[in-house]
Parts: structure tokens; C-alpha cells; sequence
């Protein structure tokens, strides 16, 4: 398996295709573009269409290690960069006072060596293995609050860490990295300077189509046709949460495992959970509006054939 980067936008095109994942051509611009130039990729847009995804390819295509930040509201550097091992530097102490050969300054040093640090992601994506930098995936930075952010900043711009007790770290070749947002908060400016910015949409109903078949290969087609439809005309209804790629990709499943060729209204209202994650969504598709949303499916379907 290859670790080189792509040469050119079609090579990325048929990288993400050979790993199931459909893009368009404005994506796989950008990502080129952001390999070449050694810049993150901060990739933003509603819950569900993908921007994770890319990440886990790049690194299974590329044979990248993936190092993956989950974000959440109060991460800190301790979760997220590095933290001193407190119950090993203690052992160490007690064996050196045991042992009668307390020497505080040598202790000192001994105990805040490299040999007692847990490395966090962020530290971990520093580092380099045999097939290249890894892929340094931080998902969800909306999730944080700014002072993290404030201290992505020289993490991004120098891929460096600074630690008081060692000195500052920084990484022989810096990692491909993708910053992912659901937009829940705007990101600081300062941060997304450093990187280059893509905005994930809801696919077209071709594309969310062939990816539909593409991740489902034996899906019925009339079926993937009519539930791609129906997911698309969902888009259009006033909805705390749409459905996103995953979760058409759910109900295709769902609606496969239940052997149906063809979608019906049964079917629809007895599958809504695997589309909508909210019950005041559910309620308002659900019986007469999914019905009447399905006839009018079905009724475009056919003019189209």
C-alpha cells in the first residue's frame, strides 16, 4: 500500500473512490491542495456527511497511522497533549528513599524524564514511523472552548509542544491534519487561518445515490432510488435534525434486513428511528406526511422513467 501522496487531484479522486468514498471534485481539489502545501484541512458542515471519514481514508489508503483527538466541552492538555505518570514518579521516589540514594536533583530529573510522560494524541501525532507522519485527526472542535484553541494555535503553526520540565518537541515531518466542526460554534479566526477551510454539504441525490450502491451493493435498485428520494425531499421539511449520509446509509441497511424491494409507508414509519434522532421529528413525518412525502416520490420516479 502507497504512503506517497497523490500527484494530482484525479489521484485523490481515485484514492477516496477506491476506499468507497465518493467526493466531489471541489473536495478533492481542496484535500490535494492542503497534502501539498503541508496545511490542515478544517472541514466544516451538519452531523453525518462525511468530514470524519476522510481522515480514517487518508490514513487506510496512505497506510498513515491515525491519531485521533475526540473533542468535548472542558478537554485539556492533560487529555490532549501530554500528563506526568504521578503513581509511577511516586514508586520511583520511594524507591530511591528505600534505597537511601535521594539525590533531589538528580530525582528531579529522573522523574520528569520522557521514560515517566504519557503522550496524548496530540503529542503522539509528532511522531514518525516507517510509512510517514500520521494522519492527526481533531474531531469536533466546536465541542471545545477557546482556550484550547488558543493552544492548538502553536500545535498547527510549528507543530511543536512545549514542556516546561523538558524543553519543546517538535515533530521531523508534521502530520496531514483534519480539523473537523459541526458548526455548533464558530472556530476563532487566529485558527482557521492556519488551515485550509471546505464546507461538507448534503450530497446530490446522484451522489448520495452511488454511494448509497457503493456501500451497499446489494441494495434493491428501485429501493435505493425511492429512499435516496424520499431522504432528499426530507431536507426540505422544517426539522431540528436532518438526516445526514450515515444515517440514509442506516435506513438503507435497516430496510434491507427487513427484505423490502420497495418502500412503503409501513415500512417508513416503522423504520423513522434509524432516519430521525428526535422524537418531535419522528412525529411530524410520521403516518400522513410520510405517506403523502412517498406518493410524491413515487410519482416523480416514475415520470423520470
Amino acid at each position: 500500500m502507497s504512503t506517497a501522496i497523490p500527484a494530482n487531484i484525479d489521484d485523490i479522486l481515485a484514492l477516496l473512490s477506491n476506499s468507497d468514498y465518493i467526493a466531489d471534485r471541489s473536495l478533492a481539489t481542496t484535500l490535494f491542495l492542503s497534502l501539498k502545501m503541508g496545511k490542515p484541512l478544517f472541514l466544516e458542515g451538519e452531523a453525518g456527511v462525511g468530514k470524519t471519514e476522510i481522515a480514517k481514508v487518508l490514513s487506510s489508503a496512505l497506510n498513515r497511522k491515525l491519531v485521533r483527538l475526540q473533542c468535548y466541552e472542558g478537554l485539556d492538555v492533560a487529555s490532549a497533549v501530554y500528563e506526568w505518570n504521578y503513581s509511577r514518579q511516586m514508586i520511583e521516589i520511594r524507591l530511591s528513599e528505600a534505597a537511601g540514594s535521594v539525590d533531589k536533583e538528580n530525582l528531579s530529573e529522573n522523574v520528569f524524564s520522557k521514560e515517566f510522560l504519557i503522550e496524548r494524541p496530540l503529542m503522539q501525532a509528532l511522531k514518525s514511523d516507517g510509512a510517514g507522519s500520521p494522519v492527526l485527526l481533531i474531531d469536533e472542535l466546536d465541542r471545545t472552548d477557546e482556550p484550547f484553541e488558543a493552544f492548538l494555535l502553536e500545535v498547527l503553526s510549528d507543530f511543536q509542544i512545549t514542556i516546561p520540565e523538558i524543553g519543546t518537541i517538535k515533530a521531523e515531518e508534521p502530520p496531514i491534519v483534519i480539523i473537523t466542526s459541526n458548526r455548533t460554534r464558530e472556530i476563532h479566526d487566529a485558527l482557521k487561518r492556519r488551515c485550509l477551510y471546505h464546507w461538507v454539504d448534503y450530497p446530490s441525490a446522484e451522489r448520495e445515490l452511488e454511494i448509497v450502491t457503493t456501500k451497499l451493493p446489494g441494495i434493491d435498485k428501485e429501493l435505493s432510488a425511492q429512499l435516496v428520494a424520499f431522504v432528499q425531499k426530507l431536507r426540505d421539511e422544517d426539522l431540528f435534525k436532518l438526516p445526514g449520509v450515515a444515517e440514509t446509509l442506516d435506513w438503507a441497511d435497516a430496510l434491507t434486513q427487513l427484505d423490502k424491494v420497495t418502500l412503503d409507508s409501513e415500512a417508513i414509519d416503522n423504520t423513522l428511528g434509524t432516519l430521525l434522532k428526535y422524537q418531535d421529528d419522528i412525529a411530524k413525518i410520521h403516518g400522513s406526511e410520510a405517506a403523502q412525502i412517498l406518493e410524491q416520490v413515487k410519482a416523480e420516479l416514475a415520470e423520470a422513467s
